[in-house]
């Protein structure tokens, strides 16, 4: 290869999230040595101090077959120091995915094999201490912060104008534009305006309990899900630190709430807290305990998700990549991983193909089926684990008889 159509160009990346992050590393590791290179700019909404500072989340990063997280962090040359920061799911292989029923006797507990080439199947991470991995590899000069990108045009040149607000400028033209602004994108609107999010049924409401003492067994050591017995409530559980977990009993609604997060005061997250234990009421002595330890922090969170979409061949210089794409609800637990690889993915094909128009066809070919299928697992645990009466019993021993499969052939 002596030359490439992206050689020289300007590609602005739209969102300095996994996906977007993911993409310009895979770029810049790809990148022939003989050919010069494009420019890559990345535009982020947030603020250094912002993206540093929120209080971050754990999520889950999958590595038991190559669509996972961790194989994308692998092939980054990152995987070392993200597993550094594992909180689960690799320290002496502790912690895995259970589910556990009402009185907290484990129902199943899921660790695959890993795939070739990693140590770990899966593994718990704070949301924070993931991005800024990313950041220190794709360097800080890369990323303007501080901008949000507002909307785009396909030019008659075949370049992109993007309207941006936060910086001196008030748009900015690449050669190439890569969308990965998130669920709720704003270029998405602009240029799909009928291509929104879909309420999934289900609304979560939880927070952060904290325990200077140590968070309690079995949470400590372990992240899942818990089953109400038929009642049609389940609540997830997972560490976010050595003192402190995060707790989400979800139920089924037929309309979406109001989502609210960054509630002010203790006064303003006490109905949230309450609606929360009533609505767990059954799920046991722990569960209780968790809602007695939050005292500043809660969400009401309506699940939503996107079916992924074929770029059409119109489509020009602009590919959409992670959630701004086909976002999945907190259910699938494969968001990030979904969004890494498809980072790789993409800047893969770009450097393999002769346009970008083959790069296209060849990134949705691989992208689009793994994103249905994370769609697909999500839609069925929302309507699965909160099911009542014989459905429920049913789903249970479906269960019961998987966790002993799994434990018959070692993967648990």
């Amino acid at each position: 290869m002596s030359t490439h159509f992206l050689s020289g160009r300007h590609i602005v990346v739209a969102g300095a999230g996994m996906a977007g992050l993911s993409f310009a590393i895979a770029l810049r590791k790809l990148w022939p040595d003989t050919i010069p290179p494009p420019r890559v700019t990345i535009l982020e909404r947030d603020t250094r101090q912002d993206a540093a500072g929120r209080e971050g989340y754990s999520l889950s990063l999958a590595g038991y077959d190559n669509t996972g997280g961790l194989v994308a962090l692998k092939d980054l040359g990152l995987l070392d120091e993200i597993l550094e920061h594992a909180l689960l799911g690799f320290r002496d292989g502790t912690g895995s995915f259970k589910i556990w029923d009402a009185d907290w006797r484990e129902v199943i507990s899921v660790r695959f094999r890993p795939a070739e080439g990693l140590p770990t199947a899966g593994i718990r991470i704070r949301r924070k201490d993931l991005r800024e991995v990313l950041l220190k590899a794709v360097g800080e000069d890369t990323v303007q912060w501080g901008v949000a990108c507002l909307s785009a045009t396909r030019l008659e040149s075949g370049k992109v104008m993007v309207q941006i607000f936060g910086h001196e400028q008030s748009s900015i033209e690449c050669d190439l534009l890569i969308v990965a602004d998130g669920a709720n994108s704003k270029i998405r609107a602009s240029l799909r305006p009928d291509d929104r999010l879909e309420y999934a049924g289900a609304v979560q409401m939880g927070g952060i309990a904290r325990f200077p003492d140590g968070i309690p067994a079995p949470v400590n050591n372990n992240w899942g899900m818990q089953i109400s017995g038929g009642q049609g409530v389940c609540c997830f559980y997972s560490p976010i630190d050595d003192k402190s977990a995060v707790w989400s009993v979800s139920f089924l609604e037929k309309e979406p709430r109001q989502r609210l997060s960054r509630l002010p005061s203790k006064e303003a997250i006490r109905p949230v807290l309450e609606e929360g234990r009533r609505r767990g009421h059954m799920l046991g002595p722990l569960f209780h305990t968790m809602v007695d330890a939050t005292t500043d922090h809660a969400v009401v969170f309506p699940a939503r998700d996107k079916k992924p979409f074929y770029h059409t061949s119109d489509a020009g210089s602009v590919i959409f990549i992670g959630d701004s794409n086909h976002a999945v609800s907190p259910f699938a637990g494969y968001g990030a991983s979904l969004a890494l690889k498809d980072g790789w993915d993409l800047a893969q094909q770009l450097i393999s193909a002769a346009s970008v128009e083959e790069a296209v066809r060849r990134f949705d070919a691989i992208s689009v089926p793994r994103a249905n299928k994370a769609l697909s697992t999500s839609r069925w645990r929302i309507k699965y684990f909160h099911s009542t009466g014989l459905t429920f019993f049913f789903v249970r021993t479906l269960l019961v008889v998987g966790g002993f499969m799994l434990r018959l052939m070692g993967r648990s």
